[in-house]
């Protein structure tokens, strides 16, 4: 199968060697998103709650550049700095995925890129 990436100026640019999302077949991978603007590529460090905010529009962002949405999300990984932060980024997480909720897995990490204290990944199923 041809590897596909998938690019948009709604959700920050790659930091690195990496795309936004890879779409094979009907499945796309996103990369992990944290909460840089993707206006200006500077980090919203905030609250928990604030920073997941950022996080899961840039990954609905990316979706929308392939014709997704939230919906087709079917597996994420919550990656946080302080798993004492779960509950707060919960409620946020959840309003985002009110109707359909993927599989998910979270864990504490020991620091992530620029500071941020979650960073999140998807795969989506067209």
């Amino acid at each position: 199968m041809e590897k596909k990436p998938v690019q948009t100026s709604k959700a920050p640019s790659a930091i690195g060697p990496y795309s936004q999302a890879i779409r094979i077949g009907d499945f796309l991978y996103t990369s992990g998103q944290i909460a840089l603007n993707p206006d200006n590529m500077e980090m919203m460090n905030g609250e928990i709650e604030e920073e997941t905010e950022w996080v899961l529009k840039n990954v609905e962002a990316i979706l929308e550049a392939d014709g997704m949405s939230l919906a087709h999300v079917i597996k994420t990984t919550v990656y946080l700095t302080d798993l004492s932060e779960f509950a707060r980024m919960n409620q946020v997480y959840e309003n985002f995925f009110a109707k359909t909720k993927p599989a998910r897995a979270c864990v504490q990490v020991a620091a992530l890129p620029k500071g941020a204290k979650v960073e999140i990944d998807a795969i989506a199923h067209s």
